[in-house]
């Protein structure tokens, strides 16, 4: 979720949100159906597959995060040139992979032949150093795996390390639940670029049966369009839905199973709380989940992780999944937290 060029109006929004705070417990929205990702423990959500420990969004980095003990993928999607979804957080290949150009400008046969952890180096809760472009060669300990050109690890292989549609990601992973989120496709980010995700998106997951998928955007009117297209797949809300919800006590949408948001926002030199304890609360009192990310005033670390569970969150994104898997097993929930049956 940690793209950073949509966050100003979300915290517009958020900073008139917080002077209502202390409404929050108050005028109960109607419940929301279901309560099958409110969790007790918070489950772990691989970001990106935990861009900081793996090859952000590859195979490898899927399978390595479960095994070490995360409960739930959060990826990002494009389309390319031919209508394909593939998985990539960025619009451009440039910083990840020995490519350069928008994901649009490639078909899916040509995007393949890329290699997606090509500026990896493993940065342990560092995300930016962990895909720098200076380092000497040897840092980068899985460049070339893609291409062919070193030996997979044990166990994987070269498509492991390169770019992946979402049908093969949904095909390798039919347990796992998986956070879906709708990019732009280019750097403009205009809304008709994430509605026209939005719509290639819908025609891929309508007719799935997988009910422990969510899907979002930052943008409202590419999660309503989803929506609209593919009802039976859950959402989470985007920037407008989030502060509908939290300022004028409206429903954030139908479909709607989880609020996902930032802990805190650094705006106009003051900082905003977003995951505060009374807007977690008045979340879980409709009915939705909380599950929050980590923007860049936002340490993915133990002290943001302690606060979190300290505050009931049911799902924490990390892109550190083996660092918060330690963590979770040796941390116990408030009782406050323990949901009832």
């Amino acid at each position: 979720m940690a793209d950073m060029s949509e966050r100003p109006r979300l915290i517009c929004a958020v900073i008139v949100v917080t002077a209502f705070a202390a409404l929050a417990g108050s005028s109960a929205l109607a419940s929301a159906a279901g309560h099958q990702w409110r969790s007790s423990p918070p489950i772990n959500i691989a970001h990106q597959g935990g861009e900081s420990d793996f090859p952000g969004n590859t195979m490898y980095a899927f399978k390595e995060s479960l095994k070490a003990g995360a409960d739930m993928l959060e990826l990002d999607i494009g389309v390319t040139k031919d209508n394909q979804v593939i998985v990539q957080h960025n619009t451009t290949v440039d910083s990840r992979t020995n490519g350069v150009g928008d994901v649009r400008s490639y078909t899916l046969k040509q995007i393949r032949k890329l290699d997606n952890a090509y500026w990896f180096s493993a940065a342990h809760g560092k995300v930016a150093s962990s895909y720098d472009h200076d380092k000497s060669t040897s840092t980068y300990k899985f460049r070339g795996i893609a291409t062919g050109k070193k030996k997979p690890p044990k166990g994987y292989t070269a498509d492991d390390f390169k770019i992946v549609t979402l049908r093969d990601v949904i095909a390798a992973f039919p347990h796992t639940p998986i956070n879906v989120e709708i990019k732009g496709r280019t750097k403009a980010e205009d809304i008709s670029e994430y509605l026209a995700n939005a719509r290639v998106l819908a025609a891929l997951l309508r007719s799935s049966k997988r009910r422990d998928i969510i899907v979002v955007s930052f943008k409202q009117p590419a999660v309503d369009l989803f929506h609209t297209l593919a009802p039976k797949i859950s959402v989470a809300p985007g920037i407008e839905g989030i502060a509908g919800f939290l300022l004028l006590k409206q429903s954030p949408g139908t479909g709607v199973v989880a609020i996902q948001a930032p802990i805190t926002y650094l705006y106009a030199g003051a900082m905003i709380e977003v995951s505060s304890q009374a807007f977690i609360d008045q979340a879980h009192a409709a009915g939705y989940a909380w599950q929050n990310w980590f923007g860049d005033d936002d340490p993915d670390s133990a002290v943001s992780w302690k606060k979190m569970v300290d505050r009931c969150v049911d799902g924490i994104m990390s892109s550190s999944p083996i660092a918060l898997e330690r963590f979770l097993k040796s941390t116990k929930s408030p009782r406050t937290c323990k949901l009832s049956k």
